[in-house]
């Protein structure tokens, strides 16, 4: 799923500075201050707040002039959209157009990034961060999850069906992650994957100054996370089949073979046997009328 899209105008969005300046004039605010990730502060470890109002007591925000000025900001920029569902959001200002605000550890999938980058970079997050609608939301995702989608087998997926913005990946739940064909693995198997996905959480952690667009600059990322990668990009293509993949087109081959398998009994139709054809009518015979 796609994070939340407050259609705000920008109004509930604070940087460090405008955070900071908000509490010092109004410190009950802090309460309804979150981590607000989307795609650029999740890659590149920007740092922004989102106000959460939706829930608050009413009487905390009449008593507060800067969240007032901030709701009655948010109305009007609705009210005067061109569409009909934005204006009637305005009738409930603090209220987002879509709300996701997990309560428990979710892993995160940008919406766009760039092509040069080998791998997509996926990662967890917790709360109270809030995640925007340009990143991806996977709730309850596990290791094998993890290890999965940050494989090679996925990214050769998401670089052939994906979507682009100018020459950058677009990550789509609905085109990529649905129609991606999972491979088949017993409970040794899954273990092997988790422990391999484990090691690159394990090399990433390693280097706590640098941003996820720093460790997968092609560049610069440190060998023990290449080497954790390809490990596992070994063990993920091993789980669709023995031969070893040449390339990443061989991967995309294949996997389309697999989705033909997946979709092949929704197109199976039974023919309805045909009917056989109406007899002439021999010469002489009268024709029954009706009624």
């Amino acid at each position: 799923m796609m994070g939340s899209k407050p259609i705000d105008d920008g109004n509930y969005i604070f940087d460090a500075d405008q955070r900071a300046e908000l509490i010092r004039e109004e410190p009950e605010a802090e309460q309804f201050l979150r981590p607000f990730i989307g795609a650029t502060e999740f890659l590149y470890s920007v740092q922004r707040w989102i106000l959460v109002l939706e829930n608050a007591n009413p009487s905390t925000l009449r008593d507060s002039r800067r969240l007032r000025e901030r709701i009655a900001a948010v109305r009007e920029f609705r009210q005067k959209s061109k569409s009909a569902g934005t204006r009637q959001l305005a009738l409930t200002p603090t209220r987002f157009h879509v709300t996701v605000i997990p309560d428990r550890p979710f892993l995160v999938i940008p919406e766009t990034t760039s092509e040069n980058r080998d791998y997509v970079p996926i990662a967890w997050l917790r709360p109270p961060v809030v995640p925007s609608n340009l990143v991806r939301v996977l709730l309850d995702a596990t290791l094998w999850h993890f290890a999965i989608l940050t494989s090679r087998m996925h990214m050769a997926w998401l670089r052939h069906i994906g979507g682009r913005l100018k020459s950058d990946y677009r990550y789509s739940a609905g085109i990529v992650y649905n129609n991606f064909p999972w491979p088949q693995a017993n409970e040794r198997e899954k273990a092997r994957i988790e422990s391999l996905a484990q090691a690159i959480l394990n090399a990433r952690a390693g280097f706590p100054a640098s941003s996820l667009a720093d460790l997968y600059d092609v560049d610069a990322m440190a060998p023990e996370l290449g080497r954790a990668h390809r490990a596992l990009d070994q063990a993920v293509d091993r789980l669709y089949r023995g031969a070893s993949f040449q390339s990443d087109r061989e991967r995309v081959e294949h996997l389309f073979g697999e989705y033909e398998k997946l979709i092949m009994p929704s197109l199976i139709h039974v023919v309805p046997e045909a009917s056989a054809p109406p007899r002439k009518a021999r010469r002489g015979n009268k024709r029954l009328s009706a009624g």
